[in-house]
């Protein structure tokens, strides 16, 4: 089983965020029919659906409905949003019984101080709500070495808003209080063909602990495979099984067992390299 599968929903977003590389694949939303078969076809693998690859999931109408089906096949939804829709369609997301949502509270870069102060607001009440009724919640700080500033503003309305928090801190942020927490991250590198090649010594969990489906239903590797460039098959037409079978798939997933990578995307990945740090450690 694998601890979870990124599954795309839609690869349309209502924002362009300088730290997201966006994709230039046709824009695109799933259908319920196609979210049901891909469904099924996951199920057996995995018990976590995460809904998140390139796009926004709240901008999909159908994202509510997605949740409620994925709850009668036994899947615990876990979503990642920017946080902007979440005033409008913060409550549906719980009635629909999302198991986790993280919001990347570093997405507002552009407006006024006091448009700043309402999306902040707005991602605040959503996060104390949904945490107490049972949803895990993530405030992600993924700007580290960009905008500290702000960084910084953001933490502050945070602790502002929960003064009476645990706030227990590790390395990598805080919790802040049961379901609620708070995520420290660095900005990194996409991995994109016209990125620098950083050689071949590369570990990765992709195909080890997850994977990534496409909104057309193509299998890759990783959540950050935002081009579809290293696709291994579709689920509109394989199997999952025949897809991670294939040779190209084993050769990769053997391949990062050993520190090695088989794509030359994956030698143009920065995200990758935080965790070869981690091993020589």
């Amino acid at each position: 089983m694998y601890s979870r599968v990124y599954l795309e929903i839609t690869n349309i977003c209502n924002r362009n965020c300088s730290f997201c590389i966006g994709t230039s694949r046709e824009a695109r939303r799933m259908t319920m029919e196609e979210f049901q078969e891909i469904a099924k076809k996951l199920r057996p693998h995995t018990e976590y659906l995460y809904y998140h690859l390139m796009g926004e999931p709240l901008t999909h109408p159908l994202l509510p409905d997605f949740i409620r089906y994925a709850g009668t096949l036994g899947f615990h939804s876990a979503i990642t949003t920017n946080g902007t829709l979440l005033a409008r369609r913060g409550a549906e997301l719980i009635a629909a019984g999302v198991y986790k949502v993280s919001i990347s509270v570093h997405s507002f870069e552009k407006g006024s101080d006091e448009e700043y102060l309402a999306y902040i607001r707005d991602c605040l009440n959503f996060a104390d709500e949904a945490s107490a009724r049972g949803v895990l919640v993530c405030l992600r700080l993924w700007n580290r070495g960009y905008d500290e500033g702000r960084n910084l503003d953001t933490l502050a309305l945070i602790r502002e808003r929960f003064p009476d928090g645990e706030w227990k801190w590790s390395a990598r942020g805080a919790r802040i209080r049961k379901g609620l927490h708070l995520e420290y991250g660095d900005r990194f590198a996409w991995p994109d063909l016209s990125a620098p090649d950083m050689g071949d010594e590369v570990y990765c969990y992709g195909l080890k602990d997850h994977f990534g489906v496409l909104v057309d239903g193509s299998v890759v590797p990783c959540c950050l495979d935002h081009n579809g460039v290293v696709t291994l098959g579709n689920l509109h037409g394989e199997s999952l099984d025949e897809i991670l079978a294939s040779p190209r798939a084993v050769a990769m997933a053997r391949g990062f067992s050993c520190r090695h990578a088989t794509e030359e995307l994956c030698r143009r990945c920065g995200y990758a390299r935080r965790f070869d740090v981690k091993q020589r450690k």
